[in-house]
């Protein structure tokens, strides 16, 4: 008889959501100029979010989903998470 096993794994490491969308970038094959013209957006907006020194808004988020066809509501629970993340290890 088989048994199935699970395993958690958890991390104390914050990844920011422009980290996600670099690889998903990479893994679609398509180029930070690409997203930013799709998205009609500069090269420097994309590359601020990818770096982490821009928030993803609810617009952004839209736009991710309409481009990239990964919902908004993940885009925005990213970035939350990785904002009270940032919180909660200033208070640590």
């Amino acid at each position: 008889m088989a048994t199935e096993t699970t395993t958690h794994f958890t991390t104390n490491r914050l990844v920011p959501p422009g980290e996600v969308l670099a690889e998903e970038l990479e893994a679609r094959g398509i180029t930070r100029a690409e997203l930013a013209k799709a998205m009609s957006r500069s090269l420097q907006s994309v590359n601020s979010i990818l770096h982490a020194k821009k928030s993803i808004t609810a617009e952004v988020a839209l736009e991710l989903e309409r481009d990239l066809d990964i919902p908004a509501e993940s885009w925005l629970n990213l970035e939350s998470a990785y904002q009270l993340g940032l919180v909660r290890s200033r208070q640590a």
